[in-house]
């Protein structure tokens, strides 16, 4: 099974200091649900994962996730792509839990759900806790210019990035790398 793990806020949707807390507020950056949809079509499956804090700091209930992410299905249905399931941790940095990035819980759920090894397996993410999370299970690290990283864009890449991580201008242009392959 070939499997590609996406961070949410920042490399599929535009991110915000503030949260994003609602449907309205989910915006998905230019040309990523056609890029999830070019990744479907070269025969990958899309998981998410992503940390959602917002829920055990009382921003947001999990029926405003569930909208949430019900709008993304929606608009990447309609674009002919698919996420086939969406790995999140809702507790706050002080819970000190195993599943919010940069631990790895979330991504062992995944290996656990799928029955997979994840070595090797691209993580794609807008920050270096995004990767650290995805190589602490052997996942190949891909960050994105997009979300927290758009600063890094024409000078030094942020301290910490796992080694051999690759650097894509957006998730556009890690699809059309992953489907070069």
């Amino acid at each position: 099974m070939k499997l590609c793990i996406l961070d949410r806020d920042g490399t599929i949707n535009e991110d915000s200091d503030d949260y994003v807390k609602s449907p309205g507020e989910w915006q998905p950056l230019p040309g990523a649900l056609e890029a999830i949809a070019r990744i479907n079509h070269a025969g990958w499956h899309v998981v998410i994962v992503t940390n959602q804090s917002g829920l055990g700091r009382g921003l947001f209930d999990v029926s405003a996730l569930n909208a949430m992410h019900a709008k993304m299905h929606s608009m990447l249905a309609a674009v002919g792509g698919k996420v086939d399931a969406i790995f999140y941790c809702p507790h706050a940095p002080e819970d000190n839990c195993n599943c919010r990035k940069p631990a790895p819980g979330l991504y062992e759920q995944i290996a656990e759900r799928y029955g997979l090894d994840l070595r090797g397996m691209p993580t794609v993410g807008d920050s270096v806790r995004d990767l650290v999370a995805g190589t602490a299970v052997g996942c190949a690290p891909h960050l994105v210019l997009t979300g927290k990283s758009a600063s890094y864009r024409g000078r030094d890449l942020p301290e910490g990035l796992p080694t051999g991580t690759m650097v894509h201008e957006d998730l556009a242009a890690f699809a059309q790398y992953l489907v070069s392959l």
